[in-house]
């Protein structure tokens, strides 16, 4: 199997600009809200291990250390259950994040529960919104093969 990229994430924005920027703005709704930021990029990054778009693991690695996520939480989001650097609301988004992102799995009473405590009822309906819209971005980045960025030089 070719792991060649079948259309570039510039191809997606140039040929349907007004579909990319309806799914940048149902992912940008949480922020907006007032969702935490780093809270947000760890949700998508772990959406996107998950659904296997090495585009966007690659963009939400480079956001989440751009805005200060530390870097134990960014190498141990894969085992997430089994590390200790996760805060109580931090555990209920991944659990909110995986349950819905495999759907066709049922989403148990239990990780509803930890959410709902974890967060408000509108807080938890904008950060569904985050992970509906990562797991948007995931099925063109993984079925479109995209490219991962590069990441930035660092200052010299």
């Amino acid at each position: 199997m070719s792991l060649a990229p079948r259309r570039e994430y510039k191809d997606f924005k140039a040929l349907t600009p007004e579909l990319e920027s309806m799914v940048r703005a149902l992912g940008a709704a949480a922020s907006q809200f007032g969702i935490d930021k780093q809270l947000l990029e760890l949700v998508k990054i772990r959406a996107s291990q998950i659904n296997g778009c090495a585009f966007c693991v690659q963009f939400h690695i480079i956001a989440a250390q751009g805005i200060g996520v530390p870097a134990e939480k960014l190498d141990q989001l894969v085992v997430w259950r089994e590390a200790p650097v996760f805060s109580a609301q931090e555990r209920a988004a991944l659990a909110w994040t995986e349950a819905l992102t495999l759907v066709s799995q049922g989403v148990s009473d239990d990780v509803y529960a930890e959410a709902s405590a974890a967060f408000s009822e509108k807080e938890l309906m904008y950060l569904s919104s985050a992970i509906a819209g990562i797991n948007v971005w995931n099925r063109f980045g993984a079925a479109f093969r995209w490219t991962p960025p590069s990441r930035p030089k660092p200052a010299t």
